[in-house]
């Protein structure tokens, strides 16, 4: 018998801004061994969104073919993002581009962007002062900006107050697969950046490894994941992204069921009164 895979129903959708994703799995387009890999992965992975560094992304390769003709734009929303920024500035002239660049390819992602200024080449920390003030101004722009942020709850909770449609703490540092390091930080800036709004959209963003991080983010009770090296430099990127899909949805599940309190000691499974024998201390 063939059980079927459990997709999102319609109140299962998360919202960004004015986007509705039908999937809170959001994938990366960067680090492919070549555009075809990456295309048959973005299908596995079930994410109807995937983001695209307007700065960094070789749109086109070394045979002159583009990364946009190998992304179906009918059927995924663009999430441009300002990777490789260091500045404010930088990173929101990177911004513009991504907007002018999809507004022309009739895109609905066009009017959003995925925020990121980084400190330092060595850590790719976000720098929380630049960040502020580079969301602050795409706001009044018009951007609806999702911002990538440390775990740092106070910082978390100034995006929101800058106009942020989503805040996405990393797990961990960028690329380096350690997972979440710090739940209870994750847990504190749900606390923050949802004590006024319950569906205010919380999205872990960097350090996922495997498909084990994305189901703990998850249980945690965060609205997505977002990734992208942990499945193109996997050993068999189909397989992970296919893993990685079904971890999004059986964490989810998880955090809605509710799981048990942890214990001390062992909780008899099996009922113990009307026992035809009583034995032991």
């Amino acid at each position: 018998m063939t059980t079927a895979v459990s997709q999102a129903p319609s109140d299962e959708q998360i919202i960004i801004g004015s986007h509705t994703l039908n999937s809170r799995l959001i994938v990366g387009t960067g680090k492919y061994a070549t555009f075809e890999q990456m295309q048959e992965c973005l299908e596995i992975s079930g994410a109807d969104v995937v983001t695209v560094a307007v700065r960094r992304e070789r749109l086109v390769d070394a045979d002159g073919r583009n990364i946009l003709d190998f992304i179906d734009l009918g059927k995924y929303t663009i999430l441009p993002n300002t990777a490789g920024c260091f500045t404010c500035e930088d990173a929101v002239r990177v911004a513009r581009l991504g907007r002018e660049i999809l507004r022309g390819l009739e895109n609905p992602g066009f009017d959003w962007v995925k925020l990121e200024v980084l400190a330092d080449t060595k850590t790719l920390l976000p720098d929380p002062v630049a960040t502020i003030e580079a969301c602050r101004q795409l706001v009044d722009e018009g951007f609806q900006v999702l911002c990538y942020t440390s775990d740092d709850p106070i910082t978390a909770r100034r995006l929101k107050d800058a106009g942020a449609s989503s805040v996405m703490p990393a797990g961990s540092p960028i690329g380096s697969g350690q997972g979440i390091l710090n739940p209870n930080n994750i847990r504190i800036c749900m606390e923050y950046l949802k004590e006024d709004d319950q569906h205010y959209p919380v999205i872990v963003d960097a350090g996922v490894g495997t498909a084990s991080d994305v189901a703990f983010a998850m249980e945690l009770g965060c609205d997505g994941v977002l990734l992208n090296t942990a499945i193109a430099s996997a050993g068999n990127p189909d397989l992970m992204a296919d893993a990685m899909r079904q971890a999004c949805v059986a964490g989810r599940l998880a955090f809605q069921a509710g799981r048990i309190p942890r214990k001390l000691y062992a909780t008899a499974s099996s009922p113990t009164e009307g026992t035809i024998l009583r034995g032991g201390p």
